[in-house]
């Protein structure tokens, strides 16, 4: 309530400010999802429903702490909260399950690991040029994830996690001619590949990335190696020739003018009838919520040039290489596949 010189009395809205107060605590909502994947709730709760305190005993912890941690959890459709009395798994809730064949566990306890928590708390800092990663931790984000290599629930594991969810988006939405070489640039362990050739037996491929990163390789998974290579090298340099060149989550981690020149190493290896594929967020500019305008500002907190891009954006650096984009492929997530050729 204001009251005007005139002594009229003015009513305030109060909502907007209330929903300001909300938005301030919803990091409350990720520590406690990640408090679900340390406790391992979910494993307690594969054989059905249970109360708090038969939950809490199984697990020998504090009940009262169960509780308030599952209460905001259950707000948002992770966990259940049934007749006041039982919690149970929801659809949601099983992807916190470590036999979960799509568990995200291993991608929770990295995307709410401190390099994440500390860095984005400076947001701010940005804005003046600092660095506050390498302030904090002394090293990049890649150079310290290398160094916690053999650290469980680290880089590599919360990623492959992430990809595999991922990749069954991407796979469900594109199309592999028969016959063809696809290689993954920058691809890692080789997740994604190893489905694209898994689901595709026409089909070889190229794994290329640095050679400490091939040496962990789950090709063999396949069972045929016979239809895959792995290729050292970087892509700043020289890329295989292959028929489609895959670029999965790499675009966000470089400034412009380094993306140009990897997009202009790719293209110098293609033929004239290869596609090279970015799967990526495409912001919209627009209001609409979407996943890849908080996964810049994630990005941002750890890799200092970090940028997501717009389809006009994309454009921009493609014609830059020599590219141009044939189509934009929606896969009801926060990736698209944008499919692009040589000019």
């Amino acid at each position: 309530m204001n009251v005007q010189s005139n002594n009229r009395i003015e009513t305030i809205d109060m909502q907007p400010a209330l929903h300001v107060l909300e938005q301030t605590i919803g990091f409350v909502f990720q520590a406690a999802l990640r408090a679900a994947v340390q406790l391992n709730i979910a494993d307690h709760l594969t054989q059905g429903a249970k109360t708090i305190h038969q939950l809490a005993d199984s697990m020998n912890v504090d009940a009262k702490i169960i509780k308030k941690i599952l209460r905001v959890l259950a707000t948002r459709n992770i966990f259940t909260c049934q007749g006041g009395t039982h919690y149970a798994l929801t659809p949601e809730a099983a992807f916190l399950c470590s036999d979960h064949p799509y568990s995200l566990r291993p991608a929770i306890l990295w995307l709410t690991d401190k390099t994440f928590w500390l860095t984005s708390a400076r947001f701010a800092q940005f804005a003046y040029g600092r660095k506050p990663f390498e302030e904090l931790f002394g090293a990049t984000f890649f150079e310290y994830w290398e160094k916690k290599a053999s650290q469980p629930d680290g880089f590599d594991e919360g990623q492959a996690s992430l990809s595999k969810i991922e990749n069954e988006f991407i796979l469900q939405n594109y199309t592999f001619p028969q016959n063809i070489i696809v290689a993954d640039i920058a691809g890692g362990l080789g997740n994604l590949l190893l489905e694209v050739l898994a689901r595709n037996p026409s089909l070889k491929g190229i794994l290329f990335d640095k050679k400490h990163v091939l040496e962990k390789n789950i090709l063999s998974k396949l069972n045929d190696n016979t239809r895959w290579k792995l290729q050292s090298g970087s892509f700043f340099e020289q890329c295989p020739e292959a028929d489609i060149y895959l670029l999965k989550y790499i675009t966000h981690d470089w400034p412009d003018d380094k993306l140009v020149e990897i997009f202009k190493t790719i293209r110098n290896a293609m033929k004239p009838t290869s596609k090279l594929l970015i799967m990526d967020a495409v912001i919209p500019e627009d209001n609409a919520p979407h996943f890849g305008k908080e996964l810049e500002l994630i990005c941002l907190s750890v890799i200092h040039d970090s940028n997501e891009r717009t389809k006009n954006e994309f454009m921009e650096l493609f014609s830059q290489a020599g590219l141009r984009i044939t189509q934009i492929i929606p896969t009801n997530s926060h990736i698209s596949i944008i499919e692009t050729v040589p000019i």
